[in-house]
């Protein structure tokens, strides 16, 4: 039976509301976090007393490493230990990258861990990498990326020959930063039955569904991921200030309600559970911190499932056979973002 690890501290709406994510979630849970918060929880979530948390740190590497009793670092070495088959983090997303780092560690070959998130466009789903874990990177880094988000996208939503672009600030291939260009030309250059280079995208063709994976550093990925989030939800509430501007408008909105509640239901943030954890030892999935009990519910279903279906070997196993893993161990860790 998975077990997954849930680190409850961090959570907007408290740690019981995660509590509630655990138990609405159905599988079998060790839950670390302040017990007195927590209350009452059934059988097959286990509480682990936490009640120290390192989600607020300015520094979350430096917290991760001076505070072996905080929640997610206590959560991360049952993963590593073999108790829990997976780890989520309510809190920040730098504290559970700097733990995951340094207590589950990288998988061998692996230059940096990356955070990829299927982003829920309505008929045309997309997945980001990186969308927040490394604010800096190589070219190498980017191709790593690339057959990680493929693998990704193959195991988990059955894409059998996912399309992988780069996301630049245009299609040409001379397009973009120095580390775009020449990652662009590297994975060109790589003849793959992994994927489908697509190539180069814009920003605006990130929703348009021209490619399953869509590659960039932790910094570019992660403004796309938070404006496309603030674009759809400005939308929403403007179709909704207009179905109630006028009694015509009201009656038309009744009518369109049904349809606007499943589009809304359709690009729901939660509805995807959070972003994949690549790169590490064992597989972790960051929800947002503002998540209400469903989509840390959603998050936690996601984990035990992509244990189950071995996302980590499967992803290990396509670098390893396009010979895209590193060959020395000497690269330094991944940068730990500050939030």
């Amino acid at each position: 039976m998975t077990t997954v690890a849930v680190d409850a501290n961090g959570a907007d709406l408290g740690p019981r509301e995660v509590a509630e994510g655990a138990i609405a979630a159905g599988v079998d849970v060790l839950l670390f976090g302040p017990a007195a918060e927590i209350g009452e929880v059934p059988a097959r979530v286990t509480v682990v007393d936490a009640p120290v948390s390192i989600a607020k740190e300015a520094d979350p590497a430096r917290a991760a490493r001076s505070t072996p009793e905080a929640s997610i670092v206590q959560a991360a070495r049952a993963v590593a230990a073999g108790d829990a088959d997976a780890l989520v983090s309510a809190g920040s997303t730098g504290a559970a990258l700097a733990a995951g780092l340094f207590e589950i560690r990288r998988a061998r070959g692996i230059y940096r861990p990356a955070l990829a998130l299927p982003i829920p466009v309505p008929g045309k789903p997309v997945t980001l990498v990186d969308v927040g874990a490394n604010t800096e990177v190589r070219s190498e880094h980017l191709v790593q990326f690339a057959f990680m988000g493929a693998a990704l996208v193959r195991s988990v939503l059955g894409v059998e020959r996912p399309r992988v672009a780069l996301l630049s600030n245009g299609e040409e291939a001379v397009k973009g930063t120095p580390v775009v260009v020449e990652a662009h030309a590297a994975l060109a250059a790589r003849a793959t039955t992994a994927f489908e280079w697509v190539g180069n995208v814009e920003g605006t063709q990130v929703t348009e569904g021209v490619a399953d994976v869509i590659v960039a550093d932790g910094f570019t990925g992660n403004v796309a991921l938070k404006l496309i989030e603030g674009v759809s939800q400005t939308v929403l509430g403007a179709v909704r200030d207009a179905a109630m501007s006028s009694p015509r408008s009201k009656l038309g909105g009744l009518l369109l309600k049904p349809a606007l509640r499943a589009f809304r239901d359709q690009i729901d943030p939660e509805a995807p559970g959070g972003a994949y954890r690549l790169g590490l030892r064992r597989l972790g999935v960051v929800p947002h911190g503002r998540f209400s009990r469903r989509g840390f519910a959603n998050a936690i279903t996601l984990a035990a499932r992509a244990h189950d279906e071995d996302v980590v070997g499967r992803t290990h196993a396509a670098l390893e056979s396009a010979g895209a893993l590193r060959s020395s161990p000497s690269e330094a860790p991944a940068t730990v973002p500050p939030t």
